[in-house]
């Protein structure tokens, strides 16, 4: 499915901004807003910095992008969705990468308390040391 066929059957205009936020984060990773916005900028003559948030937020509203927001770090966007994944955060740099639910399906974690809740995802953030952060921690002793 193209992009333009993508925004439309979520119901979202097709804009050269969006179009060009759906290209940066089909690239991949885990972007904070200022890097999303730079790489847009190099696609676009121009675009403002609410009109990258305010696409961000139509997109995760309409499930084709997903915010994360690890302690101590601003929010991040990434394309994968839809897949129960979950997110292993490196206490030294920062680095993200993504974690498969072993589970399967949403939500893989099961409150024992809901609350009246209708639970319906449950988001888990490992926290460690990147390889490259261990290596240097290695290397320092």
């Amino acid at each position: 499915m193209t992009s333009e066929e993508l925004l439309r059957s979520r119901g979202l205009r097709v804009t050269r901004p969006r179009l060009a936020v759906l290209e940066v984060l089909a690239d991949g990773g885990h972007l904070e807003v200022d890097e999303i916005l730079r790489r847009v900028r190099r696609r676009l003559d121009s675009v403002s910095t609410q009109a990258v948030y305010d696409v961000l937020g139509a997109l995760a509203r309409a499930g084709l992008s997903r915010r994360i927001e690890p302690a101590g770090s601003p929010a991040r966007y990434e394309a994968r969705t839809g897949d129960n994944h979950h997110h292993v955060v490196c206490r030294s740099c920062g680095e993200i990468a993504d974690v498969d639910c072993v589970h399967g399906s949403a939500p893989c974690l099961e409150p024992n308390n809901s609350h009246g809740f209708d639970v319906d995802e449950a988001e888990v953030t490992f926290w460690g040391l990147c390889p490259n952060c261990q290596q240097r921690r290695s290397g320092d002793q």
